[in-house]
C-alpha cells in the first residue's frame, strides 16, 4: 500500500496495477521494547510519575504471525543453509536477520483480494484463536475501500455495496474479543485526490459504526506530517467519526522521522478531541529522503513499544511489513511482494 502525500500531483500519471496478495504482518508488544540502533524512541517526556495512564493497549503482547512473509522468507534461508548438508549448520547471516525480522510483531493486512466477504471472518477467528492460544492480541490493518489508492500502485477495493458486508463480516468475528485495528491507510488523506470526499468519508463513517460495536482499539488513517495540513487532516477524521474510536495512525508506510510525526500526532491530536495515536516505525530508522516509494538508504525503527508517558501516543507499531515492496518503483515488485534486499537492506542500515 502507498501512503505518501508526494505522490499528490504525479500519481494520476501511474499506470493503475491491481493489488497483488498483500503479505500479512504487524502488531506488537509492549514487552518488545528493545531500540533498533540508528532510530528514534518517541519515550523519555516529562512525566507525572503518579499520573493515570490512559492507554488500552498498556501490558499487552502483540501476535507475531507465523504465516507472515518474512517467516517464510526465513524458513526459505534456512532450507538454503542445510541444503547438500547431512548435519545441521550454523545458519547464515541473512537467516539470522530474516529470523529476527520474523520474530518482530507486524500487522496483518486484511485486503479483499485475498480475503474476500465469504471468508474473512474465517480467518479473523483463526487468526483470534491462535493469537489467544499464545497469550497475545492480533493486530490487523483493513484495507478494501472502493477505489482503493486512487488506482495507483494499491489499486483496488470492493464496490461500494459489498464494502460494508466485509467491514461487518470482520467485526463480527471479534465480538467481545481484543484486537487493534488500523482502519483504511490512506482513505482519507487520498479522498481530495480522488474527487470523492463526501462519499469516501461516508464509507468511512459506516465502517467506524461497524467496528464500534466491538472490543477492537480502532485508530483511523491519519495520513502522515508530510502530506495534508493537520487542519485538513483533522476535519477528514472528526467529519468521518474519530470520536467513535480510540483515535488516528500516521506514517503507516511512509519513512517520516518518529519526532517529526509525534509532532504532528500531537497537533492533530488537539484538533479531534484529544484523541490518540500510534505511529508506523517500521522503516524510519533513518527518516526520509522525500520519496515514499522503495527509496533506498533506509532503515528499520525502533522495535514495536507501548508508550505510557501519559501523553496521546499510545505505541510505536511497525504496520507496515519491512520487507514487502510499496509498488513497482525504484526497482522494486509489484505492492506488497517480498522484496529480499530491502528487507536486508533496512537491517543492515538499522545495524543488524
Amino acid at each position: 500500500m502507498t501512503s505518501k502525500g508526494s505522490r499528490i500531483g504525479v500519481a494520476i500519471a501511474i499506470v493503475a496495477l491491481t493489488l497483488p496478495i498483500v503479505a500479512l504482518g504487524v502488531v506488537f508488544t509492549g514487552l518488545v521494547s528493545t531500540p533498533i540502533p540508528a532510530s528514534e524512541s518517541a519515550s523519555g517526556s516529562e512525566t507525572d510519575p503518579g499520573a493515570p495512564i490512559d492507554n488500552p493497549l498498556q501490558g499487552q503482547t502483540f501476535y507475531v504471525d507465523p504465516e507472515s512473509l518474512a517467516a517464510k522468507a526465513a524458513a526459505a534461508s534456512a532450507a538454503t543453509d542445510q541444503s547438500g548438508s547431512d548435519s545441521t549448520v550454523a545458519p547464515s547471516a541473512q537467516t539470522e536477520v530474516l529470523d529476527k525480522l520474523a520474530a518482530t510483531p507486524a500487522a496483518i493486512w486484511l485486503v479483499p483480494e485475498r480475503y474476500p466477504t465469504e471468508t474473512v471472518a474465517a480467518t479473523v477467528t483463526a487468526t483470534l484463536d491462535a493469537a489467544a492460544a499464545s497469550g497475545q492480541t492480533p493486530v490487523f490493518v483493513v484495507y478494501g475501500v472502493p477505489n482503493r489508492d486512487c488506482g495507483n500502485l494499491s489499486s483496488g477495493g470492493l464496490t461500494a455495496a459489498e464494502y460494508p458486508l466485509w467491514a461487518a463480516q470482520i467485526a463480527g468475528a471479534f465480538a467481545d474479543r481484543s484486537a487493534i485495528v488500523i482502519l483504511e491507510p490512506d482513505a482519507l488523506a487520498l479522498a481530495t485526490q480522488c474527487g470523492n470526499v463526501d462519499e469516501r468519508i461516508a464509507q468511512i463513517k459506516g465502517a467506524v459504526d461497524t467496528f464500534s460495536s466491538t472490543q477492537a482499539v480502532v485508530y483511523l488513517d491519519g495520513g502522515h506530517s508530510t502530506w495534508l495540513p493537520a487542519t485538513q487532516m483533522a476535519d477528514l477524521l472528526n467529519r468521518a467519526g474519530i470520536a467513535e474510536t480510540r483515535g488516528f495512525a500516521t506514517n503507516v508506510s511512509n519513512y517520516n522521522s518518529t519526532v517529526k510525526e509525534r509532532a504532528y500526532g500531537e497537533k492533530l491530536s488537539s484538533l479531534t478531541g484529544g484523541s490518540h495515536y500510534v505511529i508506523d516505525t517500521g522503516r524510519n530508522g533513518k527518516g526520509s529522503n522525500g520519496e515514499w516509494c522503495n527509496p533506498s538508504g533506509r532503515a528499520l525503527g525502533v522495535a514495536p513499544t507501548v508508550v505510557t508517558d501519559a501523553g496521546h501516543l499510545d505505541a510505536e507499531l511497525w504496520v507496515k511489513p519491512p520487507g514487502e515492496s510499496d509498488g513497482t518503483c525504484n526497482g522494486g515488485p509489484a505492492a506488497g511482494t517480498w522484496w529480499p534486499e530491502s528487507a536486508l537492506e533496512l537491517a543492515d542500515n538499522a545495524g543488524w
